[in-house]
């Protein structure tokens, strides 16, 4: 398990390494394409306004693309061999490949007119580093300028380090004193892909069932499941900030076990680059209570499927 911590402590490391590599301009108006954490990243720039069109690989390819070419994409997927993303190629005239190994398929592929590196070095379990990086590939590609916030994150990774542990802790009592039906995680704007993310690699790590969704559509249906649940919502200040706070006060007197991650010193815009770090930190500490030694048990880090559509 040692070995997933100092994965997560690289973070701000391999994300200098790509601030210091030139920045490649990514295209708007066209389809970003992936899987998992490849999909959030292009979604949270969405709720920033970017004009792109994020959606998963596997129902573009299967709903979507109905027998027609398009012009271009790009195609993301952290490994370069997620079989969904692969099997999208054939279906542009030509794409951008946005990958940690620039010799995998997806970046060599006749079609592909560039690849843009998220030099997160090598990455075994769930997606910490290469997360990062994958926004900032896209941050730095629209024209944003990320490096202040990279700058922070590094001076604040302690404060991280023990938000997360202290998290860890606090599920976990809760799990051994409470009869938990759920465990949610939201977030709005931007940060609905950060609840997305988290989810996705506390499930993993720790073998748990979190859910992450938008703080909004949580208001809508599920905080009536809010008695004997665990809530965990991210803050950063934006349009959804003082409706988060209201909805907290509610479903907490209705029950419900009401946690918070917020970096009050990041603004909205790049509070994604900072609000996932305590939760890589929660799963690992999390899994360590829980005894959880595997991250991949029932398939491996990379999902190859046997056929397309």
């Amino acid at each position: 398990m040692d070995a997933i911590l100092h994965e997560i402590l690289e973070i701000p490391a391999r994300a200098q390494e790509a601030l210091s590599h030139p920045a490649a301009a990514l295209p708007q108006r066209v389809p970003y394409l992936g899987m998992g954490s490849s999909y959030f990243a292009p979604l949270a720039f969405k709720y920033l306004g970017v004009p792109i069109y994020p959606e998963l690989a596997s129902e573009y390819v299967c709903y979507l693309a109905q027998d027609k070419k398009e012009p271009l994409a790009v195609l993301l997927s952290q490994s370069g061999r997620s079989s969904e993303v692969l099997w999208c190629r054939v279906l542009f005239d030509s794409y951008i490949a946005v990958s940690n190994d620039t010799d995998s398929e997806l970046c060599t592929s006749p079609n592909v007119v560039g690849v843009i590196p998220i030099l997160a070095g090598v990455e075994r379990y769930s997606s910490s580093k290469t997360y990062v990086n994958t926004l900032l590939a896209l941050f730095r590609g629209f024209g944003f300028s990320p490096a202040p916030t990279i700058a922070h994150i590094a001076r604040s990774m302690e404060r991280y380090q023990a938000q997360g542990q202290h998290l860890a802790e606090e599920v976990f009592e809760l799990l051994n004193q409470h009869d938990i039906h759920g465990i949610y995680i939201t977030g709005s704007g931007p940060n609905i892909a950060t609840a997305l993310e988290a989810a996705l690699i506390l499930s993993e790590t720790t073998k748990l069932t979190f859910q992450g969704l938008p703080m909004a559509q949580y208001d809508h249906g599920p905080k009536e499941t809010a008695h004997n649940s665990i809530v965990i919502q991210i803050l950063s200040p934006g349009g959804a900030y003082e409706r988060t706070h209201h909805l907290s006060e509610t479903i907490a007197e209705a029950g419900a076990y009401v946690l918070t991650v917020e970096d009050p010193d990041v603004e909205e815009t790049y509070s994604i680059l900072a609000n996932i770090i305590p939760f890589n930190f929660m799963a690992y500490y999390l899994a360590m209570k829980l005894n959880v030694s595997e991250t991949f048990v029932v398939g491996g880090k990379v999902t190859e499927v046997q056929s397309g559509s």
